[in-house]
């Protein structure tokens, strides 16, 4: 298909969103909870209501004179919630699911929410296999899709952070200039064109026990922090998380960023399966040591470090 566009519902399109709708549950009725003949009984004032609800928004993908895709985003008090996705059978492999989930994305961020969520039945590798690709990551909640017409069907919750990312290449000066923006790291860090920096990135970037994470607000990098997941007999042979590198940037200090920052790496880890979280903090970093004490950390062992 060609000359696809993504079109946002207007309040009285109501008619339009009832035919876009009802075709998803035609074509897919095992992706969603409703069915098809529940919905097609609904009066045009739950149409019209749907679309009047400012907590949400609703997208078709309009080609050839049809509509060929849908999403729904929903506001919730922890972020955006992504619901009623559905692509044609003549649309699907052409990008219009990717660009329905950007638009969706899109508005979240521009609403000033830090997350999206939603859920995907276990048993749809492809929609699992997307959402991994669009930045969702599972957040290790699972449930149970109760349809209105058919078998339950185990389901996970998948989100992406409008925040918090995967560090790329062009990062790297940001970074280290966090990492040299205190008296300890002034003491250790050099110049952030240096090349080495670069050859340590790719090394972390090609390892999947590694993590090298940014916190990006209004397109500037304002935190970092590294994530590294470490195999041992311990606990029962138990994958560990080890937080390392957490830097706030001056400018986004005392916001409440570097909290998020490490609740978020926690919920990546458990997530992943991880039995500890684990860190540590230089002794004389008294504030920051208070820091994790808050968040429930707590000071089990004695650090040794050897310098070579």
């Amino acid at each position: 298909m060609t000359d696809i566009e993504i079109v946002q519902l207007g309040p009285d399109e109501g008619e339009r969103l009832k035919e876009v709708r009802l075709r998803a549950l035609r074509d897919t009725p095992g992706a969603f909870a409703s069915s098809h003949e529940s919905e097609s009984a609904f009066p045009a004032e739950t149409w019209a209501e749907r679309l009047a609800n400012p907590q949400s928004r609703w997208w078709v993908a309009a080609g050839d004179g049809a509509d060929v895709g849908l999403v729904c985003l929903l506001m919730e008090e922890t972020g955006g919630h992504l619901l009623s996705m559905w692509v044609a059978p003549e649309a699907r492999g052409t990008g219009v699911g990717s660009r329905l989930v950007d638009a969706a994305v899109a508005w979240t961020r521009e609403a000033g929410a830090e997350r999206v969520r939603l859920w995907v039945v276990d048993a749809n590798e492809s929609g699992r296999a997307f959402y991994l690709r669009k930045g969702f990551t599972p957040s290790g909640r699972t449930g149970v899709l109760t349809r209105e017409t058919g078998p339950e069907s185990p389901e996970t919750e998948y989100v992406l952070s409008l925040i918090f990312r995967q560090a790329r290449r062009d990062d790297v000066p940001a970074i280290v200039a966090m990492l040299a923006d205190d008296p300890l790291g002034a003491q250790r860090e050099g110049d952030p064109a240096d090349e080495r920096y670069l050859a340590a990135f790719d090394r972390i970037d090609a390892d999947p026990n590694d993590e090298l994470i940014v916190a990006e607000v209004d397109g500037k990098v304002v935190g970092t922090m590294q994530l590294t997941y470490l195999a041992g007999l311990s606990r029962l042979g138990a994958e560990r998380c080890q937080i390392e590198a957490v830097r706030v940037a001056a400018s986004a200090r005392s916001q409440g960023l570097g909290g998020k920052m490490i609740r978020w790496a926690i919920d990546r880890a458990r997530a992943r399966g991880c039995a500890l979280v684990q860190l540590t903090s230089d002794k004389s970093r008294t504030e920051a040591h208070r820091f994790y004490d808050r968040l429930g950390f707590v000071q089990s062992h004695v650090g040794y470090k050897l310098a070579l």
